[in-house]
């Protein structure tokens, strides 16, 4: 019985342990995910500006139709931690057959593996957000150089973005070509002076206007897969609490048992000794 109770005391001690690591892990992710939130407000600012400059140049520039892609490329942001679910599932789930694939996140290729897909590009995510401006820099030269050397002609990312009250969802935006679509033309009574071609000032700009795309993609990335670990974290601990629950109720029933088996074993003496049982 002193056995089962040590046992059980020693599980109850190594589980609170456990609680203690998923309660720090839940705090890093939450503080990942807050930095990351705060640096994307910034960046889509910018991407707003730049945007609001692309569509103010295109009012006098023509920008040829975007024709059917022949040779397409994705970028797949998956996770670079465990511990948060199905978050490269999903992403991978819209890989597109016939692809050329570049896969961020450490993780995410491990199940790319799994699944048999094999990326022609992979990098790892920083373990901050703060290293995200220098990744982007490093995809975009990748993407560039892929783009001279194979004719690759249509690029979208894929990631998860975090809305508030609705969870994670799976966006999938276009890099490159541009899509008129996304910039509409701003006509102003006078146009803006220009020391540069138009054609060397719209190609100026998309180069910023796909690095603070790949800056927001990446930041939605990094602050969507914090925000599930802090879910998955939070499961954790409220299957912890109920773990504790129910050994904490074990431990009262087996140290209830041990003293009535100490009481029995007290009157069986005294009686074997032919006196009445004291107390």
């Amino acid at each position: 019985m002193t056995e089962r109770l040590a046992e059980v005391s020693g599980r109850i001690e190594t589980i609170r342990q456990l609680g203690t690591v998923v309660n720090a892990m839940r705090g890093i992710a939450g503080a990942r995910a807050q930095a990351a939130r705060t640096q994307l407000e910034a960046v889509e600012r910018y991407t707003s500006t730049i945007t609001t400059a692309i569509g103010t140049l295109l009012a006098a520039t023509a920008m040829p139709e975007p024709v059917r892609a022949q040779q397409p490329a994705q970028l797949l942001f998956c996770a670079e931690q465990g511990f948060a679910g199905a978050f490269s599932e999903h992403v991978l789930d819209h890989a597109e057959p016939g692809a050329a694939l570049f896969l961020l996140g450490t993780r995410g290729l491990m199940f790319a593996a799994e699944r048999g897909l094999k990326p022609v590009w992979s990098q790892a995510l920083p373990a901050a957000s703060a290293g995200v401006p220098r990744l982007a820099r490093q995809v975009a030269a990748e993407l560039y150089a892929r783009i001279a050397a194979e004719g690759i002609d249509r690029i979208d990312a894929v990631y998860q973005s975090w809305r508030q009250g609705r969870g994670l969802e799976v966006v999938r935006r276009r890099l490159l070509p541009l899509d008129p679509a996304d910039f509409p033309a701003i006509a102003r009574r006078n146009p803006p002076l220009l020391n540069l071609p138009p054609g060397a000032l719209l190609a100026s700009l998309t180069a910023d206007y796909v690095h603070a795309l790949l800056c927001q993609a990446a930041l939605h990335s990094f602050m969507a897969e914090n925000e599930a670990r802090m879910a998955t974290m939070a499961a954790a601990h409220r299957h912890i609490d109920q773990q504790l629950q129910g050994l904490e109720l074990t431990r009262r029933i087996v140290r209830q048992d041990e003293i009535t088996a100490e009481i029995i074993e007290l009157a069986a003496g005294q009686a074997a000794n032919g006196g009445p049982p004291t107390g």
